[in-house]
């Protein structure tokens, strides 16, 4: 326990500092789901995005496309980083340390790779998520281009990305879901994945459970997590505590929201009545 406080304590002010450490937060969370990994892992894990920074030349000719080229010729070519329908399937898709030995992960996760590598050796880089599939971002907006780490470091054109985004919404390509996503809101929606992949698997409760508790933790979040980790509580057969929790999520949500809020106090009768 003493070490599941001390590492929740340590995320949250990772979370909270001026500039968050996008790398160390995904780390976390990877500790989160495996303890064992500590901090010789997460020093590991660190030392191998320096040494892959290292490999990358210095300044690259041809602005932002010499630099996207370059990180995608590392990283795509010679260490083959890609993902695959597969990956999808796995939590282990979402663990940064997992990610960098099996050189395969989520779109969101090899991003990071391709971010936090890119970032140490001087590149103009960001995350953009656009919905349903992170890509990543180089240069400025009226010389920007995009690459997707998923497709190996796959250099999009402007109708790729227009593809991606209706294929997934069926709406347009809007100019909003081209801002660089913040490392904060990164976190969040690895977390999000997270909690997606373990929802559909019933076993997996422990881990939505930690993935909704990190998620609270970030300055930044859906307020109706505390109605989730309320519910899991009592799925869990923790009632006093989640009685407790949908109480709580009832008082704040009643003002703009009465049935959501009756509800969630039928929701707390029913788990106390499992007291008896």
């Amino acid at each position: 326990m003493h070490d599941t406080t001390a590492r929740r304590q340590r995320f949250a002010e990772a979370a909270r500092s001026e500039r968050p450490d996008l790398a160390l937060l995904c780390l976390l969370v990877a500790a989160e789901a495996e303890p064992e990994l500590g901090e010789a892992g997460i020093d590991a894990a660190q030392i191998e995005l320096d040494r892959l920074a290292g490999l990358l030349p210095y300044r690259p000719v041809g602005g932002a496309r010499g630099w996207a080229q370059a990180v995608a010729d590392l990283l795509g070519e010679r260490h083959g980083f890609h993902g695959t329908p597969a990956d999808y399937r796995r939590l282990e898709s979402s663990l940064l340390p997992h990610v960098l030995r099996r050189r395969r992960g989520l779109p969101i996760l090899l991003s990071v790779v391709w971010i936090e590598v890119a970032r140490r050796a001087g590149a103009p880089v960001y995350g953009l998520g656009l919905p349903g599939h992170f890509v990543v971002g180089f240069g400025e907006q009226d010389a920007r281009v995009l690459v997707d780490p998923f497709a190996g470091g796959r250099v999009l054109t402007g109708e790729d990305a227009e593809l991606l985004v209706t294929g997934t919404t069926g709406e347009p390509l809007a100019p909003s879901m081209l801002t660089p996503a913040e490392p904060l809101e990164i976190v969040l929606r690895i977390l999000n994945n997270i909690r997606a992949w373990a929802a559909a698997r019933p076993e997996q409760s422990a881990v939505q459970l930690w993935a909704v508790e990190l998620s609270l933790l970030l300055p930044s979040h859906p307020a109706r997590l505390r109605y989730e980790r309320a519910r899991l509580l009592v799925e869990r057969g923790e009632f006093r505590e989640g009685a407790a929790e949908l109480e709580d999520w009832a008082e704040i949500v009643a003002p703009v929201d009465a049935d959501a809020a009756e509800t969630a106090r039928h929701e707390a009768l029913a788990a106390r009545a499992k007291l008896n």
